[in-house]
């Protein structure tokens, strides 16, 4: 799940443990493979093989699998599979509008795997175009507050971020998230770097410019439907517009 909210930052914290481990792996495996094939196999020279790899290293992906998905991919090695990007566009229960990223080589396996996720969830699959005008592309970097050379607060965030084009800098409780347009994320991210701060992802992602606000069943019900998508090894990554309240979130923490 990727969103504009603290709880998507909870779940990006959940994942480096999550028991669904090995499917993840598989996923940023194949971002990498897909990297790679698109623009070459130098990270210095393919900023989003860069950042895929930085992806997968910060989830525990062992250096090994890396660089052999690296060498399929730019074509080093054999085995690389034939992936296609597909987005699908739907809702979660409530009128919550999903964005379904899927990268997959059999096209007809994705649709029936995201549909039967949504309708057996209560969600459903919507027409090309009609969730899409809810999110922009935008590049987000999280970074957390308590980093290793010591607290980082919000000016010092801003101003290492905002010369290089950031848009916003967010509270999203232990971390900041930094909000760009797609095109500077890079730029924003280097920054990041080249002062010293650590940051727990920079990806291109689809931001709500609209969102639902949920109570806890609601919160639930788009839980319940995201980690259904999420559980098709054809599904990379899910955007939504539910916003968790804080003691929305206080509620499911509790639950656990």
């Amino acid at each position: 799940m990727s969103g504009h909210s603290k709880w998507a930052t909870t779940k990006h914290k959940k994942a480096a443990i999550d028991a669904k481990r090995g499917k993840l792996f598989a996923k940023l495996i194949k971002n990498i493979e897909v990297a790679a094939k698109q623009g070459g196999g130098d990270p210095a020279g393919n900023p989003t093989l860069y950042d895929a790899i930085q992806k997968a290293k910060k989830s525990s992906v062992p250096n090994d699998n890396i660089d052999r998905a690296v060498k399929r991919g730019s074509g080093a090695e054999a085995g690389a599979a034939e992936y296609q990007n597909i987005t699908y566009e739907g809702y979660a229960p409530g009128g919550v509008a999903l964005l379904i990223e899927c990268l997959t080589d059999n096209r007809n396996r994705a649709a029936a795997e995201v549909r039967t996720a949504l309708t057996r969830n209560g969600g459903q699959l919507a027409d090309p175009g009609s969730v899409a005008y809810v999110f922009n592309r935008k590049g987000v970097v999280i970074v957390p507050k308590d980093g290793p050379s010591g607290p980082v607060t919000e000016d010092a965030i801003l101003e290492v971020v905002l010369d290089a084009g950031a848009e916003e800098v967010n509270d999203n409780g232990e971390t900041w998230e930094v909000v760009s347009e797609a095109s500077d994320f890079v730029a924003v991210r280097q920054a990041v770097q080249q002062a010293g701060i650590d940051y727990d992802s920079a990806e291109a992602s689809w931001v709500p410019n609209l969102q639902v606000p949920l109570d806890l069943d609601g919160a639930k019900k788009m839980i319940r439907v995201i980690e259904a998508l999420e559980d098709s090894d054809d599904v990379q990554d899910v955007f939504a517009n539910g916003d968790i309240p804080d003691e929305v979130l206080s509620q499911l923490d509790d639950e656990e």
